[in-house]
């Protein structure tokens, strides 16, 4: 996964808790979460539009 092995990720995950504590972190998980969901809708309807108007061009 990236080229990171269970040790720096144990030490990114001590300094995430470390900066943000651990009462932060579901609202940053959620926030992450709503990023990535938004990000692949955009995507999916910008491919849509895509070929929409791809098959427009063929008629």
């Amino acid at each position: 996964m990236f080229g990171l092995g269970v040790t720096e990720l144990a030490i990114i995950l001590v300094l995430v808790l470390i900066i943000f504590g651990a009462g932060k972190l579901p609202e940053l998980g959620s926030g992450i979460g709503t990023g990535i969901k938004n990000f692949k809708k955009g995507i999916s309807e910008e491919k849509r539009d895509h070929d929409a108007c791809l098959t427009d061009e063929k008629q």
